[in-house]
């Protein structure tokens, strides 16, 4: 900014400059997300049916992880896109993603606005939110056990949820405390009648998809399965810690905060594979959240070449992942 400019002014300045971005395009959505689906899916089927850790096997599997990884991430955008703007979208995602991955829009889809909100982002109510930047350990542990997550999701999906449909009390604790994808395990949701019929109703279809995946598939698939969706949830996780500062002091922040303590990572091509779908501009995402993601690297380009050199916009760019994930260590330690 220049001597005199306040944040008011550089963000008015940032919003003149958004305003023709927020158009969404249903039909480059569709492309996207098919054509990574059958990618996805195609890889994943010859890394089953390929000799086990063969070099060919392994590719697959690297490819099925690419692939799935980008298909998943669309649940980011079914989260700030409604209907009306995508229609049917959220439908075939869970047919294609959620429902195969156990990772149904639900757990996501009404929770990550609290990720948003000003009143809630960086506090106890934030459900992506953790401290990392005090707890160097905190940030060990978090990126070491996500390799756990899919067994959790398959616990909590084909065990748990069996229990749910008998007892309504239960399925009711399901949807509070274990039917949401968070950091945060002290968030709870509230439990709707609409948002409990969601949660049985999905359920039901995943439980009965998997009851067909045992009956005709073999171990191999469940061993891919389970190997791929650990990598993904790795990756996805590395990615998370590298989203943001986590230096919040639990205190509601306002948008210059929130820009501050957010992180874009614009790289080179490469930077797709780990941040796919929008997620390398994740500071931008967060100051302009109903951008859809085929207009971040435009909106990106524009503000970069615009905006003054000491805007406050320019200080959330980071130089690549592992510098932002040695930043966040180093500043726990």
């Amino acid at each position: 900014m220049t001597a005199g400019t306040t944040f008011a002014q550089e963000d008015f300045q940032t919003r003149e400059l958004m305003k023709d971005l927020h158009g969404v395009k249903p039909a480059v959505y569709w492309a996207d997300f098919l054509g990574t689906a059958l990618a996805g899916w195609i890889a994943f089927a010859l890394a089953v049916k390929l000799r086990p850790f063969s070099p060919l096997m392994l590719f697959a599997a690297a490819a099925a992880v690419a692939g799935l990884y980008r298909g998943l991430c669309f649940i980011h955008e079914i989260s700030h896109q409604n209907e009306r703007a995508l229609p049917y979208f959220e439908g075939a995602w869970n047919l294609l993603m959620g429902y195969p991955l156990l990772m149904p829009s639900f757990v996501y889809v009404g929770v990550h606005p609290g990720h948003h909100k000003l009143s809630t982002y960086g506090t106890s109510q934030d459900p992506e939110y953790l401290p990392f930047a005090a707890n160097s350990l905190m940030t060990l542990l978090f990126a070491l056990e996500s390799f756990l997550i899919p067994v959790a999701l398959g616990i909590r999906f084909l065990v748990l949820s069996v229990v749910g449909f008998v007892s309504p009390s239960f399925q009711r604790w399901l949807v509070v405390r274990f039917s949401s994808l968070t950091m945060n395990l002290a968030y709870r949701r509230e439990a709707t009648p609409k948002l409990v019929r969601t949660v049985r109703t999905q359920s039901a279809i995943m439980l009965a998809l998997w009851v067909g995946f045992a009956a005709i598939l073999p171990w191999r698939f469940f061993a891919v399965w389970l190997g791929v969706s650990s990598v993904i949830s790795f990756i996805n996780t590395l990615r998370t810690l590298g989203a943001h500062a986590y230096e919040s002091t639990g205190d509601p922040m306002d948008r210059e905060g929130q820009l501050r303590d957010s992180i874009d990572t614009p790289g080179a091509f490469w930077t797709e594979l780990w941040a796919p779908v929008g997620l390398r501009y994740h500071a931008l995402h967060h100051y302009f959240p109903g951008i859809p993601y085929h207009n971040l690297g435009k909106a990106w380009r524009r503000l970069s070449l615009t905006l003054p050199s000491d805007a406050v916009y320019h200080g959330a760019r980071s130089r690549g992942l592992a510098w932002s994930l040695r930043a966040l260590y180093l500043k726990g330690r």
